[in-house]
């Protein structure tokens, strides 16, 4: 299978047009480190944006970074940090789930949405992303949004890239708003909590004044003996001092609270962000659940009524991490219909090819939907070059 490296945009629209041409099918890539992700690729070729880097446009005074779209997103990271400036979005790491090397890039980053524990706070990527450049299927350069956060009328490509999975186009530049770092940074982590419990907190402390950045609970065996909930709070010093006993008082009645700041800190929160605890074994399936925070505690023991399953919380229990066994649809029966019972979507983010080629990876749509989704394919890759099937079979 060949492997193409365009070094600019104008080559990357040669390369998808004599593929439309020669009906071949491409595999999307940036720094190959979430190969995992998806339907097993549909592929003749793939189309790598390793090669398209460079930070093209950094304004710290209007807290705007650019770059090509294979740039690597530690890059991009480090260059705010001198600046005093971050990501507001918290990207994940997916090697660690995947075993994968490589370097994670900022269009990748767009790609697929990816956004961590700050995501209730500040939004996920799309949120964030303001710009885009890419070649679509038919080989044409389109460029959309811009230096600015505007109002859009008619389609707006920069939030429908924006994790399409490469399924609409090839990135080849994306910008994004910055947000200043904080000064200090401090978790407050409860001991003991059962999951309703927990969430019950969660969900007093996120309806509280006092901003938490990351709501996040790891039931008792993950990763540590105990049941740990955890509450993150930015800030200036003085601030985060406040809060914190403001919060103390608010939740007294689940217990007394550790601090933990400085490189505990930034440890534990980045083993959230990663799903670290779920990681092993390599050979377990790990999906990944949206619901009400209130309703992540029961659609999480009914997977577990039907399945050995382990799972952990974040966005004060909105985001449910659950691994079970791979064998036969890797739990896909289970989650769906607990998924219909209690709301929400779930993506089966790490399972062997077969089952991924043979089970909804991503939540099925309504036919209504899925004919929006099809339409919407067809319109921007019409011989259906890019990713084919990678999100839903046969689109």
């Amino acid at each position: 299978m060949g492997v193409y490296e365009p070094g600019t945009e104008a080559e990357a629209a040669e390369i998808v047009r004599a593929a439309a041409g020669r009906g071949e099918r491409l595999r999307l890539e940036g720094g190959g480190t979430a190969t995992g992700l998806g339907r097993p690729a549909q592929d003749t070729a793939t189309l790598s944006a390793r090669k398209l880097t460079g930070v093209t446009l950094y304004e710290p005074a209007e807290m705007v970074v650019a770059a090509r779209a294979g740039t690597p997103l530690a890059e991009v990271e480090a260059l705010l940090a001198g600046k005093g400036q971050m990501l507001p979005f918290e990207p994940m790491d997916l090697r660690g789930l995947y075993g994968t090397a490589g370097e994670p890039t900022l269009g990748a980053v767009a790609a697929i949405n990816n956004a961590g524990p700050r995501r209730i706070n500040a939004g996920a990527a799309r949120d964030s992303l303001i710009g885009v450049r890419f070649v679509n299927g038919r080989g044409e350069a389109i460029k959309s949004g811009g230096r600015v956060m505007k109002n859009v009328t008619g389609l707006d490509l920069v939030k429908l890239m924006a994790g399409a999975h490469g399924t609409l186009g090839l990135l080849t530049e994306v910008t994004f708003k910055v947000l200043p770092a904080s000064e200090r940074v401090a978790t407050l982590v409860f001991s003991g909590l059962d999951d309703a419990r927990a969430i019950t907190a969660l969900s007093e402390a996120l309806g509280s004044p006092f901003e938490l950045t990351g709501a996040a609970h790891l039931p008792a065996g993950i990763d540590a003996p105990e049941a740990r909930t955890l509450m993150r709070l930015e800030g200036f010093s003085e601030s985060i001092d406040y809060r914190t006993g403001e919060l103390r008082r608010l939740l007294k009645r689940y217990g007394q609270p550790e601090i933990v700041d400085g490189a505990a800190g930034t440890a534990l929160w980045r083993s959230v962000r990663d799903a670290a605890p779920l990681a092993e074994p390599r050979d377990a399936a790990l999906w990944r659940i949206s619901t009400a925070p209130t309703h992540g505690p029961a659609l999480a023991a009914a997977v577990a009524a039907e399945r050995d399953a382990r799972w952990f919380f974040d966005w004060g229990g909105g985001l449910i991490w659950l691994a079970t066994g791979a064998q036969g649809d890797a739990g896909a029966e289970a989650v769906r219909k607990a998924v219909r019972a209690q709301g929400g979507h779930a993506t089966l983010v790490r399972a062997p090819d077969a089952v991924r080629a043979a089970v909804p990876v991503f939540e099925p749509l309504a036919e209504p939907l899925m004919r929006l989704t099809a339409g919407i394919k067809a319109a921007h890759d019409p011989n259906g070059v890019l990713n084919p099937g990678r999100m839903y079979a046969q689109v």
